[in-house]
């Protein structure tokens, strides 16, 4: 593809983001399924040209002086800001050509010379409001002081930095060593992470799924974070453990490791999509104990299930604003009447979890959240109406399953991107004593 081929390309895609609520990152891959046409190579410039757009979005609009630019401006002012590209370069890759964009329009040019102008006073840090410096919107920042005080600027930037990727070993097939010399032989940069035993981190995005590795079911791809919940579970061989909102089904080929293919783990989900894509995840994995479930409104067969599992993992639907970093388009389809919706949802998952544990058996509670209000605000809630659970400190778990100081001496774990260079994610450990 010719480099004005390749605009073109990012600003059809881009529009299509700008008009769904979907996920961008569907949005992207949905495009590229359609046109098989689109080589390796120009697919990653593109990809990596809209990921940096959505992750400066706030950014270019406000630079723009509009707060809804066209994908047609917001490739040419990534084009000034990001690449350093003058107007009249952009004008030449603007011109009509085949395949190309077509000619900027006068108003157009204008608000790309803008652009221009404001790189060149450097005046965007000193007067960019906070919200735009720190791609938020408004209403959550005030969440977000309430959650880190002093340091909240410093998870706020944190969240727009790009995640590094992160594997995560299958213990049923390999070691981490086995994995890192592997990878280190193809001349990969391959480090192991400094939380979670069984995670490795390359620093660049690399197509894996060719990668003999990954077909073979060695690792998965899985943020250091999601790995260190996955082991708090603590899931013993032999044991019986529900993941009760388990997606496609990350947690539960963790929690199978854990139990080396021993006892009963039931993953459930209210998505049949979600599940059928986790069956394809477990073969490869060489999964053999784990069963999937399609969760119904008001189903029998969760109500015959009461007290019966030694662990409950509820990963609870959530804002996901801990994962800002893989999803940074995710911020601005958020609105403060999800947060209500999210609450209820929080709530009856937590509910249905807690009848299912067994005496002296655990529920866990899991988001990918870094908002007070989904996360120890919730808990909280539910401990004062639930007198027959109480809370374990995480650090001790934390010592016993992962043989390692704890990063927190509170009661519950969060983990941050500035503090602990992972996604955000939250987890409680409740013990059923009554």
């Amino acid at each position: 593809m010719t480099p004005a081929a390749r605009l073109q390309a990012a600003i059809e895609v881009l529009d299509e983001v700008l008009g769904t609520d979907r996920a961008a990152d569907g949005v992207i891959s949905a495009y590229f399924r359609s046109r098989r046409f689109i080589g390796s190579s120009d697919r990653r410039v593109i990809s990596d040209q809209l990921w940096r757009i959505l992750r400066h979005r706030a950014r270019l609009g406000w630079c723009l002086g509009t707060d809804h630019p066209s994908g047609r401006l917001f490739v040419a002012a990534n084009l000034v800001r990001g690449e350093g590209k003058t107007v009249d370069a952009i004008a030449g890759l603007y011109s009509g050509a085949k395949n190309g964009p077509g000619p900027l329009a006068g108003n157009e040019k204008r608000m790309i010379e803008r652009v221009a102008q404001i790189g060149k006073e450097g005046r965007d840090e000193s007067t960019m409001p906070r919200e735009v410096k720190f791609e938020t919107p408004w209403w959550l920042l005030e969440k977000f002081d309430a959650a880190f005080g002093a340091d909240a600027d410093k998870e706020l930037a944190a969240l727009g930095q790009e995640a590094a990727l992160d594997l995560r070993v299958n213990t049923l097939k390999a070691t981490r060593e086995e994995v890192v010399a592997n990878l280190k032989a193809e001349d990969l940069t391959a480090d192991p992470t400094p939380l979670s035993p069984l995670g490795i981190r390359l620093p660049a995005r690399i197509s894996l799924g060719d990668h003999a590795g990954f077909r073979d079911g060695l690792f998965e791809v899985q943020d250091e974070a999601s790995q260190i919940c996955a082991q708090l579970v603590d899931a013993k061989p032999g044991s019986a453990v529900m993941d009760l909102c388990a997606g496609a089904g990350g947690k539960t080929l963790a929690i199978a490791g854990t139990m080396q293919n021993k006892g009963r783990l039931i993953a459930c989900d209210v998505s049949v999509g979600r599940l059928d894509r986790s069956k394809l995840r477990l073969r490869r994995a060489g999964v053999h104990n784990a069963t999937l479930r399609i969760l119904e409104d008001k189903d029998k067969w969760i109500k015959r299930q009461a007290g019966s599992f030694d662990r409950v993992l509820v990963d609870a639907p959530c804002s996901g604003t801990g994962a800002w970093r893989r999803n940074p388009d995710a911020r601005w389809h958020l609105k403060p009447e999800n947060l209500e919706s999210l609450r209820a949802t929080q709530e009856g998952v937590l509910e249905q979890g807690a009848g299912l544990v067994k005496l002296g058996g655990r529920l866990i509670y899991a988001t990918c959240s870094l908002l007070p209000e989904e996360n120890t605000g919730r808990v909280e809630t539910f401990l004062a109406a639930h007198p027959g659970f109480k809370p374990l400190p995480i650090a001790g778990i934390w010592a016993q399953v992962l043989e390692a100081p704890c990063p927190t001496s509170e009661t519950f774990l969060t983990l941050t991107p500035a503090r602990n260079g992972t996604d955000g994610f939250f987890v409680a450990v409740l013990e059923r004593i009554s």
